[in-house]
C-alpha cells in the first residue's frame, strides 16, 4: 500500500510539474518554419496565425521560410529542433503523403480550401473544356506550375491530364508564389492557384479564372463552376494547411499549443480574413487532425500511383 501511495504521489507531482511548465509556455520566441516561398497561400495563412499567436502569448513568433524538396527541408529542420514546443512547422497533404513526418506531432488543421484554375490572358480559353481542347490540339504545349514535385498542385494538374487524356507539362517550383509570378509573366500557360494569393491578380485581369478544383463552388467565386461541373467528371481536389511540432514534446505543451493555435485561428479578425480569401477555418483537435492526415495519405498514394507521380 505504501509503495502504491508513493507511486501515485510521484505521478501526481509529475503531472503538476508538467502542467506548470505548460502554463508558462512559451517562455521565449517561437520559430515557425514555412516550407514554401513567401506570398503563397500556406505562407500567408501561417503569417496571419503567427501574428495573432504572438499577440496572445506575448512572445515573438518568427516565420522562417525554408523552401525546397517539396517540404522535406522544413520537415527535417522541425524534426531536429528541441522538443520544447518552441519550433512549429506548417505542412500540407502533399508533405504528409510524401515525407517522413514520424518525427512530428500534429497540432491542428488550420484550413481547408480548393484551388482556382487560372490561365495567362494570352491563352484563348474561358473554360476548362476550352483549355482541354487546346491541349488536345497541341500536345505538350501547355505548361502548368506547382509548389514542387508531388505537391497538391502537381497532383491537380496530373489528375486533370489523366481524366481528360491530355498531355500537360508540369514545371515544379519552390512554392506557389514563384509559379504564380511566372504565370503572370507568361512563362506558364495555366496553374491551379491558391485562392488567397490568386484573387488580387484575377481582379486586376493579370490572369483569367476558369473553375475551382473543390467538390463545391467557392463562396468568393460563386460564378465559377467546379472542374467537375465544367465537364471533367469525377474531378475534385482540396488542399489544407496544418501545423506540427517535434514528436517528443511533452503532452501538456502539445495540448497548450493546440489551445493557443485554435484560439488564434478563431479570433474574429483572423477567421474573417481567411474566410474572405476562400478558405474554411478548421481548428480541430490533434487527434482529429491526425485521423485526417492518415486518411489523406492513403487516398493520395493511390492518386499519385495512378498518375505516375514520384516524390523527390
Amino acid at each position: 500500500m505504501r509503495k502504491r501511495f508513493c507511486l501515485c504521489a510521484v505521478a501526481g507531482a509529475t503531472l503538476a510539474a508538467l502542467s506548470a511548465v505548460a502554463q508558462q509556455f512559451p517562455h521565449k520566441p517561437v520559430r515557425w518554419i514555412s516550407p514554401y516561398a513567401a506570398g503563397g497561400g500556406s505562407d500567408l495563412t501561417t503569417r496571419a496565425v503567427a501574428q495573432k499567436l504572438s499577440e496572445h502569448v506575448g512572445q515573438t513568433v518568427v516565420v522562417d521560410n525554408r523552401t525546397g524538396a517539396s517540404g522535406k527541408i522544413a520537415i527535417e529542420l522541425a524534426s531536429r529542433a528541441p522538443a520544447d514546443g518552441h519550433t512549429l512547422v506548417t505542412f500540407t497533404p502533399s508533405i504528409s503523403a510524401n515525407q517522413d513526418i514520424r518525427g512530428l506531432a500534429p497540432l491542428t488543421q488550420m484550413t481547408s480550401q480548393g484551388y482556382v484554375w487560372i490561365v495567362h490572358p494570352s491563352i484563348p480559353a474561358t473554360s476548362i473544356m476550352e483549355l482541354v481542347t487546346l491541349a488536345r490540339a497541341k500536345p505538350g504545349s501547355l505548361h502548368y506550375g506547382s509548389a514542387g514535385i508531388a505537391t497538391m498542385q502537381h497532383m491537380a494538374g496530373a489528375m486533370l491530364g489523366a481524366l481528360t487524356k491530355t498531355d500537360l507539362v508540369h514545371v515544379p517550383y519552390k512554392g506557389g508564389a514563384p509559379a504564380l509570378t511566372d504565370l503572370i509573366g507568361g512563362q506558364l500557360q495555366f496553374f491551379a492557384g491558391d485562392m488567397w494569393s490568386s484573387l488580387p491578380h484575377i481582379k486586376s485581369g493579370k490572369v483569367r479564372a476558369l473553375a475551382v478544383t473543390s467538390p463545391k463552388r467557392s463562396v468568393i467565386f460563386p460564378d465559377l463552376p467546379t472542374t467537375a461541373e465544367a465537364g471533367v467528371a469525377g474531378y475534385a481536389i482540396e488542399n489544407w494547411y496544418g501545423v506540427a511540432t517535434h514528436a517528443q514534446t511533452p503532452p501538456a505543451i502539445l495540448l497548450r499549443l493546440n489551445q493557443l493555435l485554435v484560439r488564434a485561428l478563431t479570433a474574429p479578425d483572423v477567421h474573417g480574413r481567411i474566410a474572405q480569401e476562400g478558405a474554411n477555418v478548421i481548428g480541430n483537435s490533434a487527434a482529429e487532425f491526425r485521423a485526417i492526415i492518415e486518411d489523406g495519405v492513403r487516398r493520395w498514394h493511390t492518386v499519385a500511383k495512378e498518375a505516375g507521380i514520384k516524390a523527390e
